[in-house]
């Protein structure tokens, strides 16, 4: 029988528990109602809260304000840049209206952008954003003033538009000895307008050198930031500096061209640049010419043998002329231009040539060089002249030399021997200029542009070279580059001259070709180490110059006298190639490296110098190429600390790198 009395009984528990009378529950604190948080701030709390909520709206609204701003900025700065691109395009296009007209539109542009930007002109007032936001106000200030140049720059030149090349109506009508007249008679117009682009260039140079460069990354999301700010503030200095410089150049023009009433006399010398010589070349010939208002007629013209006949000075030859030049006992005018300096040449050579009885040494106002290249290069542009009794000369080349026809023609009246005595053999360069000067002043509107382009390139190219006896005159020559200067650079920059002398090859140089590599070590102890490498090539056979053969001697063996002008203080660590070891010495404010050596045709020689230059700038590598006069433009390849680089040498050069 089964017993239930122990057994638990979960239905009467359960029943027990729905008759229990329910205990009031217990109340839940957390359900208390307490007072809202923000009722028992105090006053100041309040205050601080409404301070940080309106600067968050504020800084909210301000930034999307000035985020629409800059994008509004942006977009003009990219139509800004692009009327600048295209103005650049048409002014170097020569194309004066359009240059105008992009002009115009960049000028607009930048209106705009000065508009929008006095919108920012809160941060002007905020610590850290101040600098900033006056910084751009001095770029706006720098273009403004640079545009204003600008358009000053463009009225300039339009009256002078077709003379100069550019597309548009220039003001001249008549002959070119007509509109070369007027120039002289307009040019002082320019000098009040050159002042007012001074004014404007130095607004340019004094706005942007406000801006502090160090404020700014040298990178930033791959710009060269910094940079850029360096570079338009030297850009700007050197504009400014180049119109001061070239205003007292164009007040001496029509002066030095008899154009103010009063004729000038000069002495002409041409050098034969395929004999080089240090200051371009062998002096040949010369001649007498009157300018007047831009005209130039030739007065007389001689053989310089003839000039130093009547030369009765004796003077001993100088030891590196005598060297070679056997055959001389004094020292002859023909031979004076012995320093690369054209002025000191000149200087020298005008001093004995005022002894000559004859010659109207006190009514010279100064002498003019002109070499064969100048010639070519002039009949390149006019075409082939008629010169009567002579011939016809021409620029085309002659297969019997591979060279322009006029050196060969020239070369042939001049030094083939004859079996007869020749008189007068360089009596041709008087008629041969006078032909081409009546040739340039009749030719066509067309060809002006290419003709002041030519007769540019050549004074850059120190294919003419300047010497004016009245000091202001000679000090413009000297600016515009015009007066084969040779001197000492700056200090903090490397420089090289190289300069050689035909002494005995007869016209060899019209086949010789240059290569120049220079190899610079980052600086140590003050010092730069520098290997310089010139190799020297002849690319034509060897001509018969025996006398009695009475064949056009050109080509022969080479006797160079080869000196490099560096910076002063200069140490020589090793010298190859030259005869034997080359000298060194002080002058005009440079370290000489003088040597020898000889060079077949058909053949090379290669000389190689290593030296130490004190420099001390160890973060830019500066080099400043003087040219010499004569040479035609070569290549050099400069190599520093393992970045290497082509440059080309067709006129004085200066180069910039980092080490």
């Amino acid at each position: 029988m089964l017993d239930f009395s122990s057994a638990k009984l979960p239905f009467r528990k359960k029943e027990s528990l729905l008759n229990k009378t329910e205990e009031p529950a217990l109340k839940d604190q957390s359900l208390t109602p307490k007072t809202a948080w923000y009722k028992n701030l105090k006053p100041w709390q309040y205050a601080l809260i409404a301070v940080v909520l309106l600067l968050l709206s504020t800084t909210t609204v301000v930034g999307i304000y000035t985020f629409k701003t800059v994008m509004t900025i942006k977009t003009q700065a990219q139509e800004a840049r692009f009327a600048a691109t295209q103005a650049y395009a048409s002014f170097k296009g020569q194309n004066l209206p359009e240059t105008q007209l992009h002009l115009t539109n960049v000028q607009t542009a930048v209106a705009n952008i000065q508009a929008e930007y006095g919108k920012l002109g809160l941060y002007k007032y905020l610590p850290i954003a101040r600098g900033y936001y006056l910084d751009g106000e001095h770029g706006l200030k720098a273009a403004e003033a640079g545009l204003q140049a600008g358009e000053k720059s463009l009225q300039a030149i339009t009256p002078y538009a077709d003379i100069l090349g550019f597309t548009g109506e220039g003001t001249f009508v008549g002959t070119t000895e007509d509109r070369v007249k007027v120039v002289l008679e307009t040019v002082d117009k320019i000098t009040p307008i050159l002042d007012e682009i001074g004014a404007d260039l130095a607004t340019v140079e004094a706005e942007l050198a406000a801006i502090d460069p160090t404020r700014y990354p040298e990178d930033f999301s791959g710009y060269p930031v910094r940079e850029y700010v360096l570079q338009a503030q030297g850009l700007s200095t050197a504009a400014y500096t180049a119109i001061t410089e070239y205003r007292p150049v164009i007040e001496q023009l029509p002066e030095i061209a008899g154009g103010r009433g009063e004729r000038k006399k000069y002495l002409i010398l041409f050098q034969n640049d395929n004999e080089l010589r240090p200051t371009g070349g062998f002096l040949t010939a010369y001649a007498i010419i009157n300018v007047e208002n831009g005209k130039v007629e030739a007065e007389r013209s001689d053989d310089i043998y003839e000039l130093d006949q009547k030369f009765n000075e004796r003077i001993t030859i100088p030891e590196k002329l005598g060297r070679y030049l056997t055959t001389e006992r004094y020292w002859n005018l023909r031979d004076m231009n012995i320093s690369p300096d054209f002025e000191q040449s000149m200087t020298t050579f005008f001093e004995h040539y005022q002894e000559i009885p004859g010659e109207p040494g006190d009514e010279i106002d100064g002498i003019i060089a002109v070499d064969t290249e100048f010639l070519k290069d002039l009949l390149a542009v006019l075409g082939p002249v008629e010169v009567p009794g002579y011939g016809t000369f021409s620029a085309e080349n002659d297969p019997r030399c591979d060279c322009p026809q006029i050196i060969y023609v020239l070369s042939e009246i001049i030094t083939r021997p004859t079996p007869y005595i020749r008189e007068n053999r360089k009596g041709i360069l008087g008629p041969l200029m006078r032909s081409t000067l009546t040739k340039a002043y009749g030719a066509p509107k067309q060809q002006w542009p290419e003709l002041f382009q030519t007769g540019w390139e050549s004074v850059q190219g120190r294919h003419i070279q300047f010497y004016f006896l009245d000091e202001s005159a000679q000090q413009a020559a000297q600016t515009a580059a015009a007066a084969g200067k040779l001197a000492p650079t700056t200090e903090g920059q490397d420089f090289l001259a190289i300069v050689n002398a035909n002494l005995g090859g007869a016209k060899s140089n019209l086949f010789i070709e240059y290569e120049v590599n220079q190899t610079i070590s980052a600086p140590e102890n003050g010092f730069i180490t520098k290997t310089i490498e010139i190799t020297y090539k002849n690319t034509r056979k060897a001509d018969n110059c025996n006398l009695e053969a009475g064949l056009l001697c050109l080509n022969s063996t080479l006797r160079d006298w080869t000196r490099l002008y560096v910076p002063a203080g200069s140490e020589l660590v090793d010298a190859q190639g030259f005869s034997e070891a080359p000298e060194t010495y002080e002058e005009n404010g440079l370290t000489v490296f003088d040597g020898f050596f000889s060079l077949e045709p058909l053949s090379q020689a290669k000389l190689k110098l290593t030296y130490k230059v004190p420099y001390e700038d160890t973060e830019t590598y500066k080099l400043k190429m003087w040219k010499q006069g004569g040479i035609n433009e070569y290549q050099t390849l400069i190599d520093v600390t393992g970045g290497q680089e082509q440059l080309l040498i067709d006129k004085d050069t200066t180069y910039e790198t980092i080490f």
